[in-house]
């Protein structure tokens, strides 16, 4: 067992504010538009006022990118669509503004902040900013051996876990979270297949640069593989990222839940963020409830993670790419229900009414 146990989040994790939501939805049905006319629209700005807990609700202003990066031993088998131990080549285009993650980041406004957590590289070829967090140079080949030891799946929790507290004291609203990893789909099918209980074929994809048949069956075959290792250390969540995580998965997974600890809302991305999810809701079955999926990726581990977790992707546009770059598109979906539910007027005679009610009293 680990001396970290995530099963003590369970007690950290309110979920927001059902009073507020109330409250929220009679404002709506106040205001003049109709009722429903609003799709999801309505729903999302229900949720922000109650993990804000402020009815009208407040605009999203000061949101955040956070990238989690790391190489994982499981890409040598040639698993992925991307060249083995390449991932800090994703994190210098990301710095550098040439990934649609970084495109859209820009367009939008947004910070981006990535973390180097296990990253595969000399540390010199990226910032100090970047790589001074990182955990460990990249993560074992899960078929085989443990990607983490215990000590170091611990460290990583509690880097994501001090990672959400920074963002929550600089004033961060709301998270984009995404990864930039090589092997990272294969760490997250397995977690993914070992946490619903399903074969390796059910979860895995073909990841963000599609692969061919050749490189799919042995991609399944290594989750296959590393799903011996996940099953009997199912228990432990901690031990569970060690067995078949990785750095960058298991500091995901702390940042989510701390996230929730903090009231701070989370839109995921895609299938690695998913799966890290499922992580933090075996140890906190509240914590979802400060998640938004943001999109539909076509992985379908991903689809699995979500339908456990009964959350419904914001968008459907085929992204597959990662780097947060489909969830940058959701942003400003949960910007503009914030607009309308805090700037659409009530109808005269409801704002009436309730001016009489007062006089009365």
């Amino acid at each position: 067992m680990s001396a970290l146990n995530l099963d003590d989040f369970s007690d950290l994790i309110e979920r927001p504010d059902s009073g507020m939501r109330r409250d929220a939805e009679e404002r709506r049905e106040r205001q003049n538009v109709p009722p429903g006319s609003l799709g999801r629209l309505d729903e999302l700005g229900d949720w922000l006022s109650a993990a804000q807990r402020s009815v009208p609700v407040k605009a999203v202003e000061r949101p955040r990118v956070v990238l989690f990066a790391g190489d994982h031993g499981v890409a040598g088998l040639d698993v992925s669509g991307r060249p083995a131990f390449t991932a800090h080549t994703l994190v210098r285009a990301a710095l550098d503004g040439a990934t649609p993650g970084a495109v859209l980041a820009r367009r939008a406004g947004v910070g981006v902040r990535i973390v180097d957590a296990g990253l595969d590289c000399d540390p010199s070829l990226l910032p100090e900013d970047v790589v001074r967090h990182r955990v460990r140079r990249g993560s074992g080949r899960i078929d085989i051996e443990d990607a983490l030891s215990t000590e170091e799946a611990e460290q990583a929790v509690r880097l994501g876990m001090r990672i959400a507290d920074e963002e929550a004291d600089s004033g961060t609203d709301l998270v984009v979270l995404g990864d930039l990893s090589v092997g990272g789909t294969t760490a997250a099918a397995t977690l993914i297949a070992a946490l619903c209980g399903t074969d390796a074929s059910v979860v895995t994809g073909r990841g963000g640069v599609k692969i061919d048949d050749l490189a799919w069956m042995r991609k399944c075959a290594a989750v296959r593989d590393a799903l011996r290792r996940a099953r009997p250390v199912l228990g432990d969540q901690v031990q569970l990222l060690a067995a078949v995580g990785g750095a960058d998965l298991a500091a995901t997974t702390g940042f989510l839940l701390q996230s929730a600890v903090r009231r701070m809302p989370v839109i995921l991305d895609g299938v690695v963020s998913a799966a890290c999810a499922l992580v933090g809701q075996r140890a906190a079955f509240r914590a979802p409830d400060w998640w938004l999926a943001g999109q539909v990726t076509g992985e379908p581990g991903q689809a699995k993670a979500l339908d456990r977790m009964a959350m419904t992707p914001l968008l459907d546009q085929g992204v597959t790419v990662g780097g947060a770059a489909g969830a940058l598109l959701a942003l400003p979906l949960v910007q503009a229900a914030s607009a309308l539910a805090a700037e659409l007027p009530e109808e005269p005679e409801a704002a009436d009414g309730r001016a009489d009610l007062l006089d009365a009293t």
